[in-house]
Order: structure tokens, then sequence, then C-alpha cells
């Protein structure tokens, strides 16, 4: 056997083994859309199996009767605000890092780091009290001031994706005469697109499906984001399975979409990131 021959059949099992693993995850995901076209009666008869016709009751009534409109918006304007406000800080702070070294930059380093290593389940009573007190408890600007802190993730991506950057090329538009943020703003972010790219996408993901933080902070309907119209598709006693299955449809099918049309800058941004020079 040649070893164009080996290498064929090497690609071959490996395709193989991919393409079962696939499979195997999307298993749950198939069983939560295939339900959504049956009735409680027939889930409970073949929970797998096709359903015998297919039924749209159960999406009529979810936006017939449920806010999920609503919901989606108070979540797309969580989500862009937010992330746009953890992009920023987390891309300013890089470049303040970056341009400005000093023992005053290691301490705000050193500072940063110990507040990213903290659980957030711990600061949920002194964050509620803070919110409390300037009035942003039950709001959306609450929960975007929440979700601005988590600048500090994105910092810390971004900031070794800098230190890759030829700090020629911000020397050479000092030297004509450009100040920090034109210099910011012209000439770093083109080049940190792909890890900026990167830091989107797992930001945008994380807070669309974030749950703890809303149902912490948010107590009016109107309010609620489409994570918690979710819970509140589980009743207390008896809980319509395929309803609940219909509304986990609608609340994955748009980060869903997001993520595989985001899904090549994310790789390419992963792949940047890990070389330098």
């Amino acid at each position: 056997m040649t070893l164009q021959q080996r290498e064929r059949i090497g690609s071959i099992i490996r395709s193989v083994v991919v393409i079962a693993i696939a499979l195997i995850c999307a298993v749950p995901l198939y069983v939560i859309v295939i339900n959504t076209f049956k009735s409680s009666a027939e889930m409970s008869m073949d929970p797998i199996g096709l359903p015998k016709t297919w039924n749209f009751e159960n999406y009529t009534y979810a936006f017939g009767h449920l806010p999920i409109v609503n919901a989606f918006k108070n979540t797309i304007i969580v989500t862009v605000v937010g992330v746009g406000l953890q992009v920023l800080f987390g891309a300013l702070a890089a470049y303040g890092m970056i341009l400005k070294k000093s023992k005053f930059t290691a301490v705000i380093g050193v500072l940063l780091m110990l507040s990213f290593i903290i659980p957030g389940q711990t600061l949920l009573i002194p964050q509620y009290r803070m919110e409390a007190q300037v009035g942003l408890v039950d709001s959306l600007l609450g929960l975007i001031v929440l979700y601005a802190g988590g600048a500090t993730f994105c910092y810390f991506l971004i900031v070794q994706y800098m230190r890759g950057l030829p700090y020629e090329i911000i020397e050479a538009a000092r030297i004509d005469g450009a100040g920090p943020f034109r210099i910011f703003w012209t000439i770093v972010l083109p080049l940190i697109r792909p890890i900026l790219t990167t830091v989107i996408v797992f930001q945008t993901m994380g807070t669309w499906n974030d749950f703890m933080t809303p149902s912490v902070y948010i107590s009016s309907t109107n309010k609620q984001t489409i994570v918690l119209q979710v819970f509140n598709a589980i009743s207390t006693f008896t809980t319509n399975w395929p309803l609940f299955m219909t509304v986990t449809t609608i609340a994955l099918i748009p980060v869903f979409v997001f993520f595989i049309f985001c899904q090549r800058w994310i790789v390419a941004g992963l792949v940047a990131g890990s070389v330098k020079g």
C-alpha cells in the first residue's frame, strides 16, 4: 500500500468518525425540533419518530399567546449594546496597556486579572444592592451595565493579540502626527479585526443565552429576555413539553444562524491569534 493510499484511508476514517460524532451530538437537537410539531399525546407515544401530521399549532400559540416578539426585542437590545460596550472597553483597555507600559498599567493588569478570576455568583448580592441604589434593577439598562463588565474577558483575549502587532506601524503613525485615538481607530482596529470578530461571536452567544443575570435582575414580564420565556414555559405541576420545546427552538434559531454565519471568522480569528510574526 502506497503512502497516498494510506493517507486516503486515514482521511476516510477520520471523516467517518467526525460525522458519527456530529450525528450523535445532533440527536438532542433533532428530538427537540421534531417534537415541536407534535401534540403532547403523540410525543409521549413516540418522542423520536417523525410526526404523523406536521402540526404548527405550537408555533402559532407561542407567537399568539406568549410575549415572544417583545422578548426578542429586549434580547436584541441587551445583546447588541452590551456586547458593543464589552468589545469597545476591552479593546481600549488592551490598547492602553500596549501603548503605555509602566508600573501603573502593570498594577491595573493584575487587578483586572484578579477581577476576572472571581466567580460571578459571589458578586450577585453586592451588584444587586448597587444597582438597586441607583434604580437600575428591573431595567434593560441595568442588564446592559452588568454585561458591560464582560469587557474584562474581551481585554484578555484582545491584549494577547495586540502584543503580536508590529509596533513600528504605531511609531510611524506617531511620527506622521497621528494622535492616540486616531491610531486606534484607523490603524489598530483594522489590524485586530479577526480577534474582534471572534470575541463578538463568543460574547454574543454568551449574552443571548444567559439565564442567571436576567432571572435575578428582571421581574417585569415586558422586560424579560427570550431565555426567560423558555423558563416560563415550564409549569409548576404539568408542562406542555411540545410547547416548551417550541419556545426553546425559537430561542435557539437566531443564535444558531448567527453562529453558522460567523463560523469562518471564528476559525480565522483563533488561528490568527495563535500565530505571531
